[in-house]
């Protein structure tokens, strides 16, 4: 017996960004800044609580940040307090973090805390140590592959003051990367809290630059001028940037904000459907009287065998990780520094509830696909018993009967799959199987779609939030990301799911395209045959009438004439019935066009794997996963746009 996964908790997930003490607005305002930035987070706290009342239990707020000195260590400060958890992506490695953010003026310091040793300066020690010790209490993602290369540019800036290109090729450098880390952020976040003057947004890395990129990915931004710290506000979209700040009901947006992210959609959808998902009947195996559109697809793929078994073995949650995802568990185990604990939280929070979903879906998909299939041939079979009694030359009754228990057949299978909302739930429970399907990939490189690139459902969207809040279980993994990392994630885990779903694609998509083809061709056949056994029907009438054949002979072939003249069109209509419903054609070709994205992207991650370790970034490994997912998404919308509104029928 199946176990069922438990629902995602929901979690609010914030980012923040900033400026540093450094800042002369920030130095000058601090402690009112502070004292508006812990208001700000009572008032979530408070929107937590309330909305706690509702969903019953809440995960911890999970805060993002960078821990650089001003706005970062002061909602660190603020988070701790509240025992939210804390997770820092870093934009390079600790020990090179420490030595940039504690700003050494000195050679031999920057390579003792390179070195992961202290500095002799007083001031630049005691900065390392509050660093360092912040570093000691936090979640940390590492983007460090790119330590060993930017290194000689951090020490040509103290050993050489004067090397303006130096110092020039260093800060872009490190802007790049914090504006990656920033990328991180957002993508793992509901919405940022931001401490902002608003002059500068096109510096890559700046707290303008992250709040913009925020804006443009759908998160909102509350922001906190530190000129004015008490008029604090919301933006929604980057064109706001460019308009006057209102403040005008910002309690209650923050609170709307707060319950979007733990409540989205449609109000409690995130939780009623993951309760619909739990308690959904398991099936360890298909049901044989469910098979009649897949035995529709081997009878027409021409690929042999077409009365073979098609029982399916559904894959039990906790048997996936050693089973069909055993390859993907141990090539994330093999990640060079990986904490133990991922792999663990991969298999509980995405592959079993993947399995459920998955499981739960197939068996949804035999029951409304097959049932709308048997319909078809129930229909046809039918018409044709209803008329069998004419050739035959028996009473009607039995074959009325027949006819009768054949239509009746029809309604009974609309009417279950209507209650039972056969297509509606396979819909769902097809989405969020897709979605989890390759997440553990997205996971263990530290990517994930942003909060507000997520797709809309047509009537319903719990199954992206069911799915999202799997992902956030998970969150960012405790690594420092290396050339090495990078290689074995893309090589083990990236290219090999993104060859696997092109392989799947290509043949899918020659499947159908055989399906449609054969189903086409019989179809015209059966209406050609139709219109010669009418079309010989009034020969022979024609002969009789001109002397050339018996007079009676007409008689004697009117009523097979007849039957035939129904039954193959019958059947034809059927068959047409069958590849509309299927759509076979339009899926092949969006299985193909999938399958050519794919390999595009194989091709990338080829090259990629092609250079040498100290030319791999995350930024280039993190674009093909994203791209990967882009891929994904993009099939589930147009396979939502052809099947949405296909609900099971009587075939009229």
């Amino acid at each position: 017996m199946a176990h069922v996964p438990p629902p995602p908790v929901p979690r609010l997930c914030l980012g923040v960004t900033g400026h540093r003490d450094t800042h002369p607005l920030l130095a000058g305002k601090r402690p009112q800044v502070e004292q508006v930035f812990n208001e700000i987070c009572d008032r979530i706290t408070a929107a937590i609580a309330n909305e706690a009342q509702t969903l019953g239990d809440v995960a911890p707020v999970r805060l993002h940040g960078v821990l650089a000195d001003g706005t970062d260590r002061l909602a660190a400060e603020a988070g701790a307090a509240r025992n939210w958890d804390l997770v820092a992506p870093l934009p390079c490695g600790r020990d090179f973090y420490t030595a940039i953010a504690s700003l050494p003026a000195d050679g031999a310091d920057v390579r003792a805390l390179l070195a992961g040793k202290d500095a002799q300066a007083p001031d630049v020690q005691q900065r390392a140590a509050a660093l360092r010790a912040w570093l000691g209490r936090v979640r940390l993602f590492e983007l460090a592959e790119c330590d060993a290369k930017l290194s000689p540019f951090l020490l040509a800036t103290v050993d050489d003051p004067d090397n303006a290109e130096a110092a020039r090729q260093f800060e872009w450098h490190l802007s790049e990367r914090v504006a990656m880390a920033g990328r991180v952020m957002i993508e793992q976040s509901d919405f940022l809290i931001a401490v902002w003057d608003g002059a500068l947004r096109n510096l890559p890395g700046g707290t303008g630059h992250t709040i913009n990129e925020a804006l443009h990915q759908g998160a909102a931004v509350v922001r906190i001028d530190p000129a004015d710290p008490g008029n604090w506000h919301i933006l929604h979209a980057p064109e706001e940037l460019h308009a006057n700040p209102s403040t005008e009901g910002r309690e209650d947006a923050l609170a709307a904000l707060v319950r979007t992210a733990l409540r989205p959609g449609e109000g409690g959808a995130l939780r009623a459907g993951a309760t619909a998902l739990g308690n959904e009947a398991w099936h360890p195996r298909s049901h044989p009287l469910a098979n009649a559109y897949r035995r529709v697809e081997v009878l027409f793929d021409g690929e042999g065998r077409p009365f073979r078994s098609l029982k399916e073995e559904y894959e039990a949650p906790e048997a996936i990780a050693n089973g069909s995802a055993a390859a993907t568990m141990q090539a994330i185990r093999d990640l060079p520094r990986l904490e133990a604990d991922f792999a663990t939280r991969v298999d509980q929070a995405a592959l079993r509830r993947f399995a459920w979903a998955d499981g739960i879906s197939t068996w949804l998909s035999d029951a409304y696909r097959g049932g709308m299939i048997a319909n078809f041939v129930l229909s046809a079979l039918a018409i044709t018993a209803g008329l069998a009694y004419q050739p035959l030359g028996l009473g009607k009754w039995p074959f009325a009967l027949a006819e009768f228990l054949l239509l009746s057949t029809i309604v009974t299978i609309t009417a279950l799959g209507v209650k039972r909302r056969w297509h509606t739930r396979w819909f769902a429970t097809r989405r969020v199987a897709e979605y989890l399907r390759h997440s553990p990939i997205l996971q263990a490189l530290g990517v994930a779609r942003p909060a507000g690139r997520w797709p809309q459902g047509i009537k319903t969207s719990w199954p992206e939030y069911y799915a999202r809040a799997g992902w956030r279980e998970v969150g960012l993994p405790e690594v420092a990301v290396t050339p090495d990392y990078l290689r074995s994630a893309l090589s083990d885990l990236l290219a090999r799911h993104v060859q696997d779903q092109r392989d799947y694609h290509r043949n899918k998509s020659r499947r159908l395209h055989r399906i449609h083809h054969r189903l086409d061709k019989i179809s015209e056949w059966l209406f050609i045959l139709a219109v010669l056994s009418v079309s010989a029907y009034l020969l022979v009438e024609l002969g009789a009438a001109l002397g050339w054949l018996a007079a009676d002979l007409p008689y004697l072939i009117a009523k097979p004439a007849t039957f035939l003249g129904v039954a193959f069109p019958t059947f034809g209509a059927a068959l047409a019935g069958m590849r509309y419903f299927g759509d076979f054609e339009r899926f092949a070709s969006i299985s193909q066009m999938t399958a050519e994205k794919l390999d595009g992207i194989d091709q990338r991650i080829t090259l990629l794997l092609s250079a040498e370790n100290n030319c791999l970034t995350y930024g280039e490994a993190s674009e093909l996963a994203h791209a990967a997912d882009a891929v994904v998404v993009s099939e589930i919308e147009s396979w939502q746009s052809v099947f949405g509104g296909k609900h099971i029928t009587v075939p009229v």
